[in-house]
């Protein structure tokens, strides 16, 4: 027996081979058939692979799956997908009885002869795991780092080989799914920013807990999901859309919350160059604004996610804790397009505290070059002056003599300005006094947060809540 922790992909491939009743197919467009390859040089393939194809040219892809307004997307990869695997069992129903299917499908966009593309693709198989039992499915979406083409199509083929080897040899522990998902690739090579698992035999996986580890594990640095839970692929979700981002640790989601990201959208909205149909609202956790008592909580995390999801927003996880790299990541991604950051006025002084940026070379001067250099604008919200109990806001803002021109320089540029409307009555809620009621069984917690938070709290016994039993 070889010791399952030092397989080679030759030795993956040639176990999926020699293993009697899994059988499929292969649909590779573009970075070659590199993992249909690595099966057919382990030897043993013919008892496992029914048909490989790829359809490069667009006209055969179209005749195969329909026409397509982007050929290197999920939409195309589930046509591809369904396709394939339909097919592989309309032509084969005797075979369909003895044996476990798999469609097998990749379409990439690789690096380009004169390397100006990032090189990214969509993955995927569609799966059974006991004979005639209906498929489960595994999706990601990939960026693909190495600086030449054919090290990108290598790194294509032995992430394909540990998908389909993890989906049939490491399917019952979502650390181990992962550990061997990207064994041989390390993050410099290969970086994996969405995730899905589903099917009869993944009903207990949360795609939001794969999603979190994604980026605790360091596979992506920023991933997300909509309202019911979907797994999202950043780029895709926002691509050049007009972004409102909101950062903080929402434990538990407040009225002062959703007061913040109302005003502030409504104030977003009245820029020209906002469109209201291209609006995108994200309320993004960091993994530091996730741990709590030294550790990262999945229940914790879906707590909040849960909650934010019941009040129809969307969630990001980021490893981004400085706001210029998260400003600078999403510009990429909104190509041009004006975004909006909601920010707390104690939040504001940390952007301008100059020890926030000893690690670069340019400090405040870059971080705010690589962050406001960017089509975007803070919006400040304001807070109870902690000394004084007056409101606190933009116009008021404490900052040291030397910097007082950088902020008058950011207000007339159209960078920074402080929220017009906003109930000052919710300023004094507190999210960790919230925390601290629900542990102990208080009932004033309940006027500081919305209708559904509290109604979901009680009714999952979320953050500690306990239901009164009655006697």
């Amino acid at each position: 027996m070889i010791d399952e922790r030092r397989l080679t992909t030759e030795e993956k491939a040639l176990k999926v081979n020699l293993t009697s009743d899994i059988y499929g197919c292969f649909a590779e467009i573009g970075a070659g058939q590199e993992v249909a390859a690595n099966f057919f040089k382990a030897g043993g393939s013919s008892g496992t692979i029914a048909h490989t194809q790829s359809a490069y040219d667009m006209k055969v892809s179209d005749s195969m799956y329909g026409e397509a307004s982007r050929y290197v997307s999920e939409e195309r990869l589930e046509t591809m997908l369904s396709t394939e695997y339909n097919t592989l069992k309309e032509r084969l129903p005797e075979k369909y009885t003895e044996s476990r299917f798999f469609a097998f499908s990749n379409t990439v966009e690789s690096l380009n002869y004169h390397k100006s593309n990032q090189g990214h693709g969509w993955v995927g198989i569609r799966f059974q795991l006991g004979l005639e039992e209906e498929p489960n499915e595994v999706v990601l979406h990939i960026k693909m780092h190495d600086i030449s083409h054919k090290a990108q199509q290598e790194a294509i083929g032995i992430l394909g080989v540990n998908l389909i080897h993890s989906c049939y040899f490491h399917n019952q522990d979502l650390d181990e799914f992962l550990t061997n998902l990207v064994h041989r690739l390390p993050r410099d090579r290969m970086e994996i920013d969405m995730l899905r698992i589903s099917g009869s035999r993944f009903e207990d996986v949360d795609n939001r807990i794969i999603a979190l580890n994604l980026v605790k594990r360091g596979m992506t640095d920023a991933t997300m999901f909509d309202l019911s839970g979907k797994v999202l692929q950043p780029a895709t979700a926002l691509y050049k859309k007009n972004i409102m981002l909101m950062r903080g640790r929402f434990r538990p989601v407040t009225k002062v919350h959703v007061d913040m990201i109302e005003s502030g959208k409504k104030q977003f909205l009245e820029e020209e160059s906002v469109d209201k149909d291209k609006l995108r609202v994200v309320f993004e956790l960091t993994l530091k604004d996730l741990t709590a008592d030294g550790k990262i909580s999945d229940k914790d995390f879906v707590d909040r996610a849960e909650l934010l999801g019941n009040l129809g927003y969307t969630v990001m996880i980021s490893n981004y804790l400085k706001h210029y790299k998260m400003v600078d990541y999403l510009a990429r991604i909104a190509k041009g397009r004006m975004m909006g950051v909601i920010v707390g006025i104690y939040n504001l002084q940390t952007i301008f505290d100059e020890k926030y940026y000893d690690n670069l070379r340019g400090g405040l001067l870059e971080a705010f070059g690589r962050g406001f250099g960017h089509n975007m604008k803070m919006l400040v919200y304001p807070a109870n002056d902690v000394e004084t109990g007056d409101i606190y806001s933009l116009e008021d803002f404490r900052i040291p003599d030397n910097l007082k021109g950088l902020l008058q320089y950011m207000k007339d540029n159209n960078k920074l300005e402080a929220l017009k409307e906003f109930d000052a009555k919710l300023l004094g809620i507190m999210s960790d006094d919230v925390l601290s009621q629900i542990k102990v069984g208080a009932n004033m917690w309940e006027n500081d947060v919305p209708d559904a938070v509290a109604n979901a709290i009680k009714e999952h016994e979320l953050f500690g809540y306990k239901k009164k039993v009655s006697v």
